[in-house]
């Protein structure tokens, strides 16, 4: 028996910006609107994060 919650909408996709970690060990990145810092350090790895856009899922 399959357990289907019906046709998944299409997930919107737009351009955001993001700090990304400037560490190459390391890949953490977050959206800069969640990003409470003006100029953010990397909470994995405690490095400087520079800012980038991205496609990423449309968060509502």
């Amino acid at each position: 028996m399959s357990f289907s919650r019906g046709p998944k909408e299409p997930v919107q996709e737009v351009e955001t910006t993001i700090w990304s970690c400037t560490s190459e060990d390391c890949n953490g990145w977050m959206r800069e609107s969640w990003s409470f810092n003006e100029k953010p350090e990397c909470p994995l790895c405690k490095s400087s994060m520079t800012q980038e856009v991205r496609v990423l899922p449309e968060i509502k």
